[in-house]
């Protein structure tokens, strides 16, 4: 049997981080090795994450972004939990056939329901009848969500994402993780830490200010790397992406809508909502990337040419072109959109801020229509931002039913995004990175399609 594996996913770290601010991270790199990673297009956490543990494009995986247009059902669903969603084996499924009594803790890493693994832990709140959000996770077995929080606390979902979101929700996962360790010894353990996620969108990666941001995960790396030495377990340090700075928010959905191909439906308190099924042509806007679904293929070149017009669109994909990105994928649009350095993609339809839809100023990732990173800003129009966010919160805690309308709809407050491939020669700054305590496997430079079979080797030795 080889030794435990703990793989620690650090989203949004790069090579060119790594430094005076991440003494730990640094430490670990020259007594092991560290080297940029590739990534695949879109270069986002679900499609990411798939690719490492699979081995395969997105293509083959299926997952061709944080969300895509379910046809069947003519709805766009994001941050869906369900494993099978997964069209091609995982590597801790590979595991388990090649050595059955081996055992994997997934570890806030996403499609975690009903994975086939011995431990999991995901965020999972809980939506009462009355409206409410409320925190919770999602364990297997059942009872480790209980053992867990009544050690650690209740899991800050709101520290997750949101306005709030900070480094309390790393540092909750990495003492799950360094408890279920210490309980369970799994053979492999994968762990997700976010915290550079959110102010590297909110201040862009070239903030002086990220330096705080760097110190705080790395000291939360530090304390994972303790815990794996103490098991004497082999280390990788990854993460799935790199953000680079932005500018320049894109409204695809707007201009769809000005040329006649998107349908919006006016609710009866009078907003409006996204009209997929009745659309004939529309966007899913995810980061840097966006799949437009053409609902007639005589409307293609037309919508094509129109898109490649807009400012800041550096390529349009139809599903010859995909073919070479890998992302040619039932799933995906008819057309994929990737924005250029410096541009990124809202999801937003409506022409008019007082018929946006009652979701659009709340944290909604479920019934937003595309990724919204405008929610970890509070919006900064409100007179009184943090008496608002308290009076939701009182409603709350009261029991009343409430409304969380304390974000805005200013997409120019991003300042940082990710989703593009890196351009040739900024992988440093660009692209993720890979990092392992074991030299045997060192390199110039891993592709992420190689990391499945690099950690198999690790485990199979």
């Amino acid at each position: 049997m080889a030794k435990p594996l703990v793989v620690i996913n650090v989203v949004g770290l790069c090579m060119d981080q790594i430094g005076p601010d991440t003494p730990h991270l640094r430490a670990f790199a020259e007594e092991g090795f560290a080297c940029p990673m590739g990534t695949v297009l879109p270069a986002v956490t679900c499609s990411a994450q798939a690719t490492m543990l699979t081995g395969k494009l997105p293509r083959e995986h299926g997952i061709v972004g944080n969300g895509w247009y379910f046809r069947d059902l003519s709805e766009v669903l994001f941050w869906r939990q369900s494993h099978p969603l997964i069209q091609a084996e995982c590597l801790y499924e590979t595991l388990k056939k090649e050595q059955p009594d081996h055992s994997t803790a997934k570890l806030f890493w996403w499609y975690n329901m009903y994975a086939p693994v011995d431990f999991s832990l995901t965020p999972r709140p809980s939506y009462p009848a009355d409206g409410r959000k409320l925190p919770d996770i999602y364990s297997d077995p059942a009872e480790l969500r209980d053992e867990i929080q009544q050690k650690l606390g209740d899991f800050p979902l709101f520290k997750f994402w949101g306005p709030t979101a900070n480094i309390e929700s790393t540092r909750w996962i990495a003492d799950a993780s360094i408890e279920l360790m210490k309980q369970e010894s799994p053979d492999l353990t994968l762990i997700y830490l976010p915290h550079l996620d959110y102010n590297l969108q909110r201040i862009g990666p070239n903030d002086t200010a990220v330096a705080e941001d760097l110190k705080a995960v790395d000291a939360e790396v530090g304390k994972l790397l303790e815990a794996a030495r103490t098991r004497e377990a082999e280390v990788v340090i990854l993460s799935e992406y790199a953000i680079q700075p932005v500018d320049k928010p894109i409204h695809l959905n707007r201009i769809l809508r000005e040329a006649g191909y998107l349908r919006v439906r006016r609710e009866t308190l009078g907003w409006e909502t996204l009209d997929c099924g009745a659309s004939r042509a529309f966007a899913v806007a995810d980061h840097q990337v966006a799949h437009v679904y053409v609902k007639h293929p005589g409307d293609l070149a037309e919508v094509k040419k129109r898109i490649l017009q807009v400012d800041g669109v550096e390529h349009v994909l139809d599903r010859e072109e995909q073919a070479a990105w890998g992302i040619d994928h039932p799933r995906s649009g008819e057309l994929v959109v990737i924005a250029a350095p410096g541009a990124w993609f809202t999801y937003y339809f409506w022409l008019d801020e007082k018929v946006a839809p009652d979701y659009a100023p709340t944290v909604d990732i479920h019934r937003k229509p595309g990724y919204d990173p405008v929610e970890l800003f509070v919006n900064p129009d409100l007179k009184v931002p943090m008496a608002r966010v308290i009076w939701r919160l009182l409603q709350k805690k009261l029991g009343f039913r409430y409304y969380m309308d304390v974000i805005g709809t200013d997409a120019s407050l991003v300042k940082g995004s990710h989703g593009r491939l890196p351009q040739v020669g900024k992988e440093a700054t660009e692209g993720p990175v890979f990092m392992a305590s074991n030299k045997k496997f060192q390199r110039d430079f891993m592709k992420m399609e190689e990391v499945r079979e690099c950690l198999l080797a690790m485990q199979m030795n």
